[in-house]
């Protein structure tokens, strides 16, 4: 892994200097594990944790309304993260990587004639631009089926040069249906969505792109459809986005003292989008990792074990952080981690109390994680169920920075309160909330800010960091205990589809 900076203090605070061999008194794991998991769980709370998200408003605030990898507001967020873990004593680093920056800077559609009005478009990331103002064009749609626009012959029907093509999601990956309509002569493409919600989408990268691309609602799409069958529709269609190949770094810090032979990850993206400051997505899940790594530095425990927490960049972008920090691992540094736990979206303002599936009882998505993921689900549950906490279990569908670890085969885990999924009447009745409303209204968006929280999910999420932290710091013999599945409603969290990254999708 490429470290462009590591701070090794003078004056460490309780994190050991040494590795910590055994316990003292006749105290054994378990007594050890038990005793600072009840100490971080009772001084890590959600008010402490706010401060730092006001330290992430006042960043996007300063910095063009975001925290995006590669930007201003995310090289602050990670320095403010980094300053707060040195002066707490722990071992910090960098770890800085390349990757393809995009922002949007205009995504714009409208009817011209025969009637005005607007409609709500979303760039597709990796698409071509237009020129700036846009073009004004002939909208024509391709024949709607299961493959809509995956083929050259769902063309032939009709003439697209110099046009707007409007093409059913479904079938193939977003790339494929632009190239194929670019081929048809195509100006630009729009696809609609297949279900509920706005559709936002990647061409998968920059080489992808043939014609500017945007994504719109199922409704708007059927709308357009609809004046088609009425006779000719000309649109204003604009899309530009900025691409350029830019630096950003993950923030690692780990406990001074500790087996390194029995590492613990824990990790949460420090990045948002480019449409908004974060704040639930996800600087709920760094604050609450911020917190409890904090509170474990004012312990007077020895973890026995060596503690990792780990602030990814451009998990938005496709999991690029973690990526780049599992591919930097020798072999030797992989068979040392035990587990990773992960902390995406923990107070979602209409959210759930997700588990992430280990065991894949709940027969939802994919698989089941890695031997020992299973047991990494199974105490978080016990943990809630002690607190009368109601939970369900949620797919590891990939759309966090568990999947590289789970690639490798590290247990993994974790808690997640939603995004752009949609919550159930069961789900309304047993959390409270809204059925029919997504999880994170503000998923993706400018008003994911201080006011886009729920304070109850945010307090029970850091009490599950804080007994994590505590437990596996100094016991991991839960992870070798049998488990006996136990199937819960098992729901995503998120919308279908295949994704690059945290719900940016790819393809049907």
């Amino acid at each position: 892994m490429a470290v462009v900076a590591a701070t090794a203090l003078a004056t460490p605070l309780l994190l050991g200097a040494a590795p910590h061999h055994g316990h003292s008194h006749g105290s054994g794991p378990s007594q050890e594990a038990a005793k600072l998991s009840r100490e971080l769980v009772k001084n890590a709370s959600a008010r402490d944790a706010y401060r730092h998200l006001q330290q992430f408003q006042a960043i996007a605030d300063s910095a063009g309304g975001h925290r995006a990898a590669g930007s201003l507001g995310h090289d602050a967020s990670a320095a403010y993260v980094y300053r707060q873990l040195q002066r707490a004593g722990y071992q910090v680093s960098y770890e800085s990587f390349r990757f393809d920056y995009t922002e949007t800077l205009a995504e714009k559609l409208a009817l011209v004639s025969p009637t005005s009005r607007d409609v709500t478009i979303k760039a597709m990331t990796f698409t071509p631009s237009t020129r700036v103002g846009g073009l004004t064009a002939g909208l024509v749609a391709v024949p709607a089926d299961d493959t809509s626009g995956c083929e050259a012959s769902d063309y032939a029907s009709a003439n697209f040069t110099g046009k707007i093509a409007l093409i059913k999601r479904g079938g193939c990956p977003f790339a494929d249906k632009q190239a194929a309509a670019a081929t048809a002569g195509a100006a630009g493409a729009v696809i609609y969505n297949n279900t509920e919600g706005l559709l936002s989408g990647t061409l998968g990268d920059a080489t992808a792109g043939r014609i500017p691309t945007g994504g719109i609602t199922q409704e708007e799409g059927a709308e357009l459809v609809a004046d088609l069958a009425a006779g000719e529709v000309t649109v204003s269609f604009e899309i530009r986005q900025l691409q350029e190949e830019r630096t950003t770094r993950n923030v690692i810090a780990e406990t001074r003292g500790g087996n390194a032979a029995k590492t613990v990850v824990l990790g949460a993206h420090l990045d948002s989008v480019t449409e908004g400051p974060g704040i639930n997505d996800n600087g709920s899940g760094s604050a609450g990792l911020l917190e409890v790594a904090l509170e474990l530095a004012k312990s007077k425990s020895k973890p026995a074990n060596k503690v990792r927490f780990a602030w990814w960049s451009a998990e938005e972008n496709g999991l690029l952080g973690s990526e780049a920090y599992v591919a930097g691992l020798s072999e030797k540094q992989r068979q040392q981690i035990k587990l990773y736990l992960n902390f995406d979206m923990i107070a979602s303002p209409n959210g759930v109390q997700f588990v992430y599936d280990g065991d894949d009882s709940d027969g939802v998505g994919a698989g089941p994680g890695p031997e020992g993921s299973a047991q990494l689900e199974r105490d978080i549950n016990t943990f809630l169920d002690g607190k009368r906490k109601k939970h369900e279990g949620t797919d590891f569908s990939g759309r966090s920075d568990y999947g590289p670890f789970i690639e490798i085969g590290i247990p993994s885990g974790g808690t997640f309160t939603g995004a752009e999924g949609f919550k159930t009447a069961a789900q309304a009745k047993t959390y409270g909330g809204q059925a029919g409303v997504a999880y994170d209204p503000c998923y993706h968006a400018a008003c994911d800010d201080l006011d886009n929280l729920d304070m109850r999910h945010f307090d029970i999420n850091i009490d599950v960091i804080a007994n994590a932290v505590g437990t596996y710091a100094h016991d991991l013999r839960s992870l070798t205990r049998p488990v006996t599945p136990a199937p819960s409603t098992g729901t995503p969290g998120g919308g279908g589809g295949l994704h690059d990254g945290h719900g940016h999708e790819v393809t049907e």
